[in-house]
């Protein structure tokens, strides 16, 4: 049961990672070769809710490009391969 969170936790390590290095490449070189940099924007601007004694904000965005997506398919393929 250990091993099963173990590998879980590397599985969603290595894709972070993946995402990460793939959103760097895609910046770095969407001057480039524009086709890395084109992506899209999910998500909603940060809202706040005011209860007077309780004030939460909330907000998320998530931002993909090709550079990413090709970052996280080489994650997956490096995790299967371990």
């Amino acid at each position: 049961m250990i091993r099963r969170s173990t590998n879980a936790l590397a599985l969603v390590i290595f894709l972070l990672i993946g995402l990460i290095i793939g959103s760097f490449i895609g910046d770095l070189l969407g001057e480039t070769i524009g086709l890395l940099s084109f992506g899209k924007t999910i998500g909603f601007d940060p809202f706040t809710l005011d209860l007077a004694f309780l004030k939460l904000t909330f907000g998320l965005k998530f931002t993909m490009n090709i550079a990413s997506v090709i970052g996280l398919i080489l994650a997956l393929v490096i995790y299967k391969r371990l």
